[in-house]
């Protein structure tokens, strides 16, 4: 990562934001950028702009936001990508709420989409879990723990001692 105006390079900890700052966080990942005016008008009960423009500074300061200079404006840059933010996000979800259990949040999911989950999203979501099965018994296998991993018609793994 790119030292931002405030010198910092490590990577910004989303756990550390506020309800406000993870709000202004969602509506530059939907915009990709946005002035502090524009924020404002995008935000639920929106604060003074004076306060907006302090909470995007702050977000700089932490390592969350870059800004560019248009003019006399300031446009607002998430620095991280959305898919890095998506998983700390999901990390910090995953410990916070199921004990980083993700069967949990799995189950979770599937009782919050309830009956409107699609055949595709469920035919997805299987495909997912038998990759992570195959992932997960290739990493046993290099290990060294004397075990190999057979597939059989590209779809079975078996895993023999």
């Amino acid at each position: 990562m790119s030292p931002s105006k405030s010198g910092r390079t490590d990577r910004p900890d989303t756990v550390s934001l506020s309800r406000r700052e993870r709000e202004i966080m969602d509506l530059l990942y939907r915009a990709g950028s946005a002035t502090a005016a524009e924020v404002r008008s995008a935000l639920s009960d929106p604060p003074s702009y004076s306060a907006v423009r302090a909470m995007l500074r702050i977000l700089e300061r932490k390592g969350h936001v870059r800004h560019e200079e248009e003019g006399r404006t300031y446009v607002f840059h998430p620095v991280a990508r959305k898919d890095a933010a998506r998983r700390n996000a999901l990390q910090h979800l995953l410990h916070t709420f199921f004990d980083n259990s993700a069967d949990q949040a799995v189950a979770a999911l599937l009782a919050l989409k309830g009956e409107k989950a699609t055949e595709a999203e469920l035919a997805r979501m299987a495909t997912l879990i038998e990759l992570a099965k195959r992932s997960a018994a290739r990493s046993i296998a290099s290990d060294g723990d004397r075990l190999r991993v057979l597939e059989a018609a590209g779809a079975t793994t078996t895993i023999e001692q």
